[in-house]
């Protein structure tokens, strides 16, 4: 059991205080090789979960969205590109400036420069009002934050009454023999890949750890309701390797 005071950094026990900044230092050292760690990580899978993802989103005209820890901006990107007909406004939140910078790099070559809004922040302490989003999302980022409960409760007071929230995260396979040919992958293969493809092995085995370390879909379900989200439940996709985690804000 993890004492209060600490958490997890991978299969290490640190303070709770310093994981954010660990996490920050990582993600600026990798921010310019995000896709290609994302690509090794799911072996290019990660493009079609976002995919599914976003057409999964209960969106309508003029929504307003808040992607946090948007890393280089892909969900933002991706439902301007799905919905261009609904004039959805969609601010992106990362705790890290080079991951920012990247996405918002990437927006302006897609041709978003206006469209899209781009903001440094912590996910337990939003820089957004209270009642002010209509949909919360979070694409592979809720497991490297230190205090989980912290950001679904945060996730809570910036939505709308009635408004959704929607988390796609590695997860926990359910079947035995895809469960070992994971680990098989994760734990042989991805730091070797890490090492020789993107010259940061440290980064991929603290990814692989975090995701066996992230509560597996009964617990985040059970979580996401004790922040106060009602009609919450999860789908696993591809045998558990990713889950779809949603609920709504009470009206």
């Amino acid at each position: 059991m993890t004492p209060p005071d600490f958490t997890d950094f991978g299969f290490n026990e640190i303070p709770l205080k310093d994981k954010t900044k660990k996490v920050q230092d990582l993600f600026s050292r990798v921010a310019s090789r995000y896709d290609l760690m994302n690509d090794l990580m799911s072996l290019g899978a990660h493009r079609l979960w976002k995919q599914k993802f976003i057409r999964r989103l209960p969106l309508k005209r003029g929504d307003t969205i808040l992607d946090v820890a948007g890393g280089t901006g892909d969900i933002a990107i991706g439902i301007k590109e799905t919905y261009p007909h609904l004039d959805l406004n969609i601010t992106v939140c990362d705790l890290t400036s080079s991951m920012v910078e990247e996405g918002r790099d990437r927006s302006i070559n897609k041709g978003y420069l206006n469209k899209i809004s781009w903001a440094c922040g912590n996910a337990e302490t939003l820089p957004i009002s209270d009642n002010s989003v209509d949909l919360y999302t979070i694409a592979f980022g809720l497991r490297n934050i230190a205090d989980k409960e912290k950001t679904l409760r945060e996730a809570n007071r910036v939505l709308k009454p009635g408004g959704s929230f929607f988390c796609l995260e590695f997860s926990h396979p359910v079947l035995p023999l895809l469960s070992k040919a994971y680990d098989a992958y994760s734990f042989n293969v991805l730091p070797i890949l890490g090492k020789y493809v993107a010259s940061d092995q440290e980064a991929y085995q603290y990814l692989v750890e975090s995701i066996r370390k992230f509560p597996d879909q009964e617990t985040l379900l059970h979580k996401t309701k004790e922040a106060g989200f009602f009609e919450a439940g999860f789908e696993s996709w591809w045998g558990g390797i990713t889950a779809l985690h949603y609920g709504k804000k009470s009206y």
